[in-house]
């Protein structure tokens, strides 16, 4: 095992919904350190007739971070991590047949009322234990079924292993990322088959599962001649989807009752658990079984999450979000809050009419000024972790004793004290960057440099980086009050 100067340097490609980056990690006994090597933005194109990925784009911001971080120390391995759901299309000769199709593409609208006349909603939930979300991999083949693009097609590559295809050559099918694509089963953690026949999905399209750890073929000899990295340099499966990462990040000790909310563009609020919850009253609570590390199960409610402060940001012409942050902290709490999980914030486009909309056919306040409307936003969004956390606790049997925050909306010390608030319970805000950590860790785990189990390498996070802890404040009853207000609206 590593230690101390000695420890390995690993890259994470850590890709989120508005920008990707490339982090150096050192991981090692007592060691876990994290430089950013490279950040670049991820815009999405608009082009007649759908939103797109630009893949091609996100694939030279990962050529130029791994450049970058070959020169701050020679790497022992790679592993990607991204956003779900969405897939790159390869014709026979393995070529990309187009840009990779948005999830607030409106291609979808109407797709979920046509798998549900073949499989009904509950059924469809007793077999891959997914919540409902119009974007999910199985109605994007729906929608695409007479397209000439899935007609050409002979694989489909999730945008990780799309990615990890480019660099290496080899394709493969990550099980964490899989699991969001409604066609796997949690309980047997493989592809539901019977499922697929029955809406004419070809799973033959997908490569062979593969399992965060496991090798996944070395850079190509192109791709060390662009980024003048020496080889060989293997790439190791990590938990491919982004919260896979991020929970495995998360800095409970052993035995800790937690819940995790992580923090970014969504928030994906939930518990870590042995077993999938398939009942009808968990699909009606719209709770969804994804699959995590070490046969884990991450019981969650998928939020819009920070998206809709970056949509208000972005129509006020990106405004200087520290001073519209404290502003709204001394604004009056409560006045008005919207559903954030309210599927009408999903698509982009002038948030805060759209906040204004919601707030007036509510009978609640329309928010008088910026620093309202952020107040509205950040009270709504703990306000749904505090909804989605007593939920799961609910409907899992599971206690709650203190809530993790990790992701990049730790940084954001208002809404972390207003989920304390909300929730009546601690909340252990940090690490930030808790995706590419939980990439890094799992890299450094399958070299042998840190310890096998998710405790372990969970105390290792605990140890070595900086955390900020947030006590509820007053009573629950304001929270009780707007949470009455919302469900009458």
């Amino acid at each position: 095992m590593s230690t101390g100067s000695e420890a390995h340097a690993f890259a994470a490609v850590d890709l989120g919904a508005s920008s990707g980056r490339v982090m150096v990690g050192r991981a090692g006994h007592g060691t876990l350190l994290l430089t950013e090597a490279h950040r670049f933005p991820n815009r999405p194109v608009r082009l007649p007739g759908a939103l797109h990925w630009d893949v091609l784009g996100l694939y030279t911001g990962v050529l130029d971070g791994l450049r970058a971080a070959g020169r701050m120390a020679p790497l022992t391995s790679v592993g990607i991590d991204s956003w779900a759901v969405d897939h790159g299309l390869l014709d026979a000769d393995g070529a990309l047949l187009g840009n990779p199709v948005h999830y607030r593409d409106a291609r979808t609208e109407g797709v979920a009322e046509q798998v549900w006349a073949k499989v009904p909603a509950p059924e469809l939930y007793a077999r891959t234990g997914l919540q409902y979300a119009p974007f999910n991999t199985l109605y994007q083949l729906v929608a695409a079924r007479d397209s000439a693009q899935l007609k050409l097609a002979r694989q489909l590559l999730l945008i990780p292993d799309l990615l990890t295809y480019w660099l290496t050559g080899t394709r493969g099918t990550e099980l964490t990322n899989a699991s969001t694509t409604q066609l796997i089963d949690p309980r047997t953690r493989t592809w539901s088959t019977e499922l697929a026949e029955r809406l004419g999905i070809d799973l033959a399209l997908f490569p062979p599962l593969r399992h965060p750890g496991s090798p996944a073929g070395r850079l190509l000899p192109a791709v060390l001649e662009e980024t003048g990295l020496r080889g060989p340099v293997p790439l190791t499966t990590v938990g491919s989807h982004d919260t896979a990462s991020a929970v495995a990040a998360v800095p409970a000790s052993a035995g800790e009752r937690f819940a995790y909310v992580c923090t970014g563009t969504w928030s994906l609020v939930g518990l870590e658990l042995d077993a999938p919850v398939l009942t009808e009253a968990s699909r009606r609570a719209n709770f969804t079984n994804e699959l995590g590390l070490d046969g884990t199960v991450r019981y969650l409610r998928n939020i819009m999450g920070l998206w809709l402060l970056q949509e208000c940001l972005r129509s006020w012409g990106e405004p200087d979000l520290g001073r519209l942050l404290a502003q709204s902290a001394v604004s009056e709490p409560l006045r008005s809050v919207v559903d954030a999980g309210d599927a009408g914030f999903l698509s982009p486009g002038d948030m805060p009419r759209r906040i204004a909309e919601a707030c007036r056919a509510g009978g609640q306040p329309v928010p008088e000024d910026r620093a309202a409307t952020v107040r509205c936003v950040l009270d709504s969004l703990a306000l749904a972790h505090c909804r989605a956390i007593a939920d799961a606790q609910r409907l899992s049997g599971r206690a709650v004793d203190v809530v993790h925050l990790v992701g990049g909306g730790a940084r954001n010390e208002l809404l972390c004290q207003l989920t304390a608030d909300a929730c009546g319970l601690p909340v252990v805000a940090g690490p930030t960057e808790a995706a590419a950590l939980g990439n890094v860790l799992v890299q450094a785990r399958a070299h042998g440099d840190v310890g096998d189990s998710l405790p372990e390498m969970r105390a290792l996070v605990a140890r070595t980086q900086p955390l900020r802890h947030y006590a509820p404040r007053g009573t629950p009853d304001p929270w009780r009050a707007a949470e009455r207000r919302l469900r009458t609206a």
